[in-house]
């Protein structure tokens, strides 16, 4: 379960702000793509989308295990969705989908993420349903159960003094960061629209006024797209997700801003 902790530790694990199952995965995509160390043209959103269509990753009880697999070395990474409301998402069983649990799974780490979610099933299964999840009352209520369920998989896994010791010490470890994460640190990301010419400067299209002060203030931004599909600017980590290029040499650059603050 160390993705899953890390996870945790880092501020991936988010409120879905739509039940629309597409958007929810686009959504938990684009934490990854802005994961500092993703190699760029990593584009996880399709690749995501494009295993969905021909498998659903609807594990049941209320949870889904939707990913992208890469090949050669990395970190398995994963990013977490809760959706209070539910996702219709077409699950095997026919319920809808409540923790969306998406991995970013290096050809190397893939019998890693085969152990890491058939753990979090077994935890799942030990504690009955996902009830907890559903009934959770805000996002910290959802990140105390996912540190119990990492909890009865270091039980599961080890020996019983060993357990305990490993249990106690990332538990700890986990709820610290946690802690810090939810205190300090919320997940914002922000659509937004650069257009870049030659004759004049960046005209920069996005409702969030905040960023849109940030970003104009930002001199170096043109030649950080050009040069690059995934940067960080000013607190914010950007991730360009397409590029066009027009008449007269303009190019219209879309992206995300996500932002730990």
């Amino acid at each position: 379960m160390k993705s899953l902790l890390t996870a945790l530790d880092e501020g991936r694990l988010v409120e879905l702000p739509d039940t629309d199952k597409n958007k929810a995965l686009e959504y938990l995509a684009l934490l990854i793509e802005a994961i500092p160390g993703i190699a760029q043209r990593n584009d996880i959103v399709q690749e995501v989308q494009k295993r969905e269509i021909s498998g659903n990753t609807g594990i049941g009880k209320g949870i889904a295990c939707p990913h992208a697999r890469r090949d050669g070395e990395g970190d398995l990474l994963c990013a977490i969705g809760w959706s209070p409301q539910g996702i219709d998402y077409d699950a095997p069983d026919k319920e809808k989908v409540h923790l969306v649990v998406m991995y970013y799974i290096p050809d190397s780490e893939k019998n890693f993420y085969l152990k890491e979610i058939s753990s979090l099933a077994k935890a799942v299964e030990k504690t009955g349903d996902i009830s907890s999840i559903i009934k959770a009352q805000d996002i910290h209520a959802v990140r105390n159960q996912l540190l119990d369920w990492v909890s009865l998989a270091i039980d599961a896994a080890a020996p019983e003094p060993k357990a305990r010791m490993i249990k106690l010490q990332e538990r700890e470890a986990a709820v610290a960061a946690a802690e810090a994460v939810g205190a300090k640190k919320l997940i914002l990301i922000v659509p937004f629209s650069v257009v870049l010419s030659t004759a004049q400067k960046p005209i920069i299209l996005t409702q969030d006024a905040d960023f849109l002060r940030t970003a104009e203030s930002q001199t170096t931004l043109p030649g950080l797209l050009k040069g690059g599909e995934t940067f960080p600017l000013s607190g914010y980590q950007i991730v360009v997700r397409s590029v066009t290029s027009y008449a007269a040499n303009w190019v219209l650059h879309e992206c995300f801003a996500v932002k730990m603050s």
